[in-house]
């Protein structure tokens, strides 16, 4: 089984549309509290520590916590790489409705740090800073399992 794949664009569209989809931003807490798609979930895919990026063991375990395998998952990150792992991640582990948000957050870009597509925020798409009680990564570590 794979997953499909979205513009930002069309992602908003989706979140919009009464469609039952969620956003799940698996970038680090520090970057999703800087700045996310509004209404976004933040189960983090890896972990900022001091000497880089560091897996998130518990990554799973909050997912299937926090949303069960019918839930409608659109993942996004930066620019669409972490998130692309994660709805790989996910899909193995029996979600049957992953999508990965290309482009991500802040858009992909080439090898000289150019903007080849653009992202969410370069899109103007609705954004949200810091971390909302019942959506940031503390809260849905904590959450019972549905």
């Amino acid at each position: 089984m794979s997953f499909g794949e979205y513009s930002p664009p069309e992602t908003l569209e989706l979140l919009r549309g009464n469609t039952g989809y969620v956003y799940v931003d698996v970038r680090s807490t520090p970057e999703y509290e800087q700045g996310h798609p509004a209404g976004a979930y933040n189960v983090p895919l890896f972990h900022r520590q001091a000497t880089g990026m560091t897996p998130n063991p518990d990554f799973l375990q909050v997912m299937e916590k926090a949303f069960p395998p019918e839930s409608k998952l659109l993942v996004g990150c930066q620019s669409g790489q972490r998130s692309a792992r994660a709805a790989e991640a996910l899909v193995a582990a029996g979600y049957t409705c992953v999508a990965n948000v290309r482009g991500g957050f802040g858009g992909v870009r080439d090898q000289f740090g150019r903007v080849v597509e653009k992202g969410w925020l370069e899109l103007g798409l609705p954004v949200e800073q810091g971390s909302p009680a019942d959506q940031g990564y503390a809260a849905l570590a904590l959450k019972e399992k549905e």
